[in-house]
């Protein structure tokens, strides 16, 4: 098997945890409809029709919690009252918010507000309660709290590497964060033009700026300007490459949301234009009307948990398991078990090893360090039990145990389920 496929398999299988149910569900930012440019409402959208079915949070009217991750410090709806909730840290869509994601594993609703170097999330397992916001100060955010248009956080997803991704305005600060209850955020630096872009830079203000950001089954992402322009974003090199222009939105159409259908279609959405929903096809770039579908609510932003490109890495999956149960990797002298792990922890066998330390590592199949564990091998038999700290998503991961020489003396595969 080349190296090529073995990297594309970790983002394949991660992928395949994509809940089967509420395939196409997605969540807008929107204003209040009538022509409103106030982008500050939540609500959840049938992307198979492009009609809007409940409101999760609306301006002024909705009740809510917001906690600070950090100080644990929580404002209530009532205590905002009476402040000016357009630009008040203590609102949780204040300043508006142009740039959102769905963890679907977590169900957390994730977004930037713009001119505010926070990220936040919203926790949508309450049902039929007051919604609880959370907010995250960090300095690698710190670029976005100001003024200044460039530095606006205006694309954010969840890849299939269970990491979320934003791009400010200007293409100079690409963020990686975790969906923890603290999540880590990183700044990755800047994006990078292709030399094969031919002059569409992934900075320039007129053709590359807003817009939002979607993710495929085999890790890659995909930048949708709000002019139109889409550019592929590989998360390792940081190389952005124009993939093209869609075709057949009205003049004044903008895409400013993107989500993806069940059926593997980009869903574009407009806030700028009353004009509803339109289907936009991968290979072509082409994009036809949704019929029907809301043209009440302008939308700064869609979310969803989908994947493009997932029916084929489902069948590469296929393909190479030979349909086989992907449990096939645990045999009868496996040091590792239980395998597939279906838990939050798993043993590592070191019978036999000399006494002295070890570190056991948990990795992608690409190399991707996801925890790593010290410990101390006595004389004689010895199981050390491995809790992960945060669980990756489900798939084929690596533990590596390296001794104190830095050499690995346990190498195997392991499947989270």
């Amino acid at each position: 098997m080349n190296l090529k496929f073995l990297l594309s398999t970790s983002f394949i299988v991660a992928s395949l945890c994509v809940n089967a149910q509420h395939k196409d569900i997605g969540y807008a930012i929107t204003g209040d409809g009538n022509k409103d440019f106030i982008w500050m409402n939540i609500r959840q959208v049938d992307l198979s029709t492009g009609e809007v079915v409940k409101t999760i949070f609306e301006r002024s009217k909705t009740d809510f919690y917001l906690t600070d991750v950090i100080s644990k410090k929580t404002v209530t709806s009532a205590e905002a009252k009476n402040t000016n909730i357009f630009n008040s840290a203590g609102y949780p869509t204040s300043t508006f918010v142009a740039a959102a994601a769905l963890d679907q594993r977590g169900n957390k609703l994730f977004f930037t507000p713009m001119k505010m170097g926070e990220l936040r999330w919203l926790d949508l397992n309450i049902k039929n309660e007051t919604p609880h916001f959370y907010t995250l100060r960090a300095d690698e955010l710190k670029f976005a709290n100001g003024n200044d248009e460039a530095n606006n956080i205006t694309r954010m997803v969840i890849s299939s590497d269970g990491y979320g991704y934003a791009v400010s305005n200007d293409g100079n600060n690409f963020i990686r964060f975790t969906t923890g209850k603290v999540p880590a955020v990183t700044n990755l630096g800047n994006l990078i033009d292709d030399e094969a872009n031919k002059g569409v830079s992934i900075h320039n203000k007129c053709t590359s700026w807003g817009g939002d950001m979607i993710a495929d089954a085999f890790g890659k992402l995909y930048i949708i300007s709000a002019n139109r322009h889409v550019f592929v974003i590989d998360v390792n090199t940081r190389i952005a490459t124009f993939k093209g222009a869609i075709s057949g939105l009205p003049a004044q159409y903008s895409t400013n949301g993107a989500a993806v259908s069940k059926d593997g279609d980009i869903i574009v959405t407009s806030a700028n234009f009353f004009e509803g929903y339109y289907k936009v096809n991968l290979s072509d770039l082409k994009a036809t009307k949704m019929e029907g579908s809301d043209s009440k609510y302008n939308a700064s932003d869609l979310a969803n948990g989908n994947f493009l490109l997932q029916k084929e890495a489902d069948a590469a999956v296929k393909f190479e398991t030979g349909n086989a149960p992907v449990a096939v990797f645990a045999s009868a002298d496996a040091k590792v078990y239980p395998n597939p792990v279906t838990s939050n922890s798993f043993y590592v066998t070191l019978n036999g090893q000399k006494a002295g330390k070890y570190n056991v590592i948990l990795t992608d199949v690409t190399g991707r360090i996801i925890q790593t564990q010290s410990t101390q091998v006595s004389k004689g038999n010895q199981t050390v039990k491995i809790n992960m700290v945060s669980r990756p998503i489900k798939g084929i991961y690596m533990v590596k145990v390296i001794n104190a020489g830095n050499q690995a003396v346990i190498t195997e595969k392991i499947v989270l389920e």
